[in-house]
């Protein structure tokens, strides 16, 4: 299917599988012409990009890591040995990350707490329209 319909059926941009196709994630073939032209299995690939960049990894781990996934209908499949250990790797990271957030909203909250009321009832009276 040519670009347009592709973009469409994916929901991203042209600009965006450019990019996917420049780091290595697409292989569009293309016609006699130049125009790119994806496959049914295209559609299936991106929406397992843009979920795998959604979990936080990056096209670069990505493009390591989809050479190495099973495919189960609209599932991935962690198929190799390897795989796994990047995406245990990946999760610690987001872990780890998680714990920093949580870190400093408790120390926002402390500090919110120690508020007293008149300066709690002017910054909310801030926050009504």
């Amino acid at each position: 299917m040519r670009t347009a319909e592709f973009e469409r059926r994916t929901g991203v941009n042209r600009r965006l599988l450019r990019y996917y196709e420049e780091q290595g994630l697409l292989s569009p073939g293309r016609t006699s012409g130049g125009y790119r032209e994806y496959e049914e299995s295209d559609v299936l690939k991106v929406r397992h990009i843009r979920n795998l960049l959604a979990a936080g990894l990056s096209t670069a781990t990505i493009a390591d890591l989809l050479p190495c996934m099973g495919k189960d209908g609209d599932d991935l499949i962690a198929d190799c040995p390897e795989l796994l250990l990047d995406l245990h790797r990946e999760r610690a990271r987001i872990q780890a990350a998680i714990h920093e957030l949580e870190t400093a909203r408790t120390t926002l909250d402390a500090v919110i707490a120690t508020a007293p009321p008149e300066t709690e009832r002017a910054a909310r009276a801030l926050l009504l329209p």
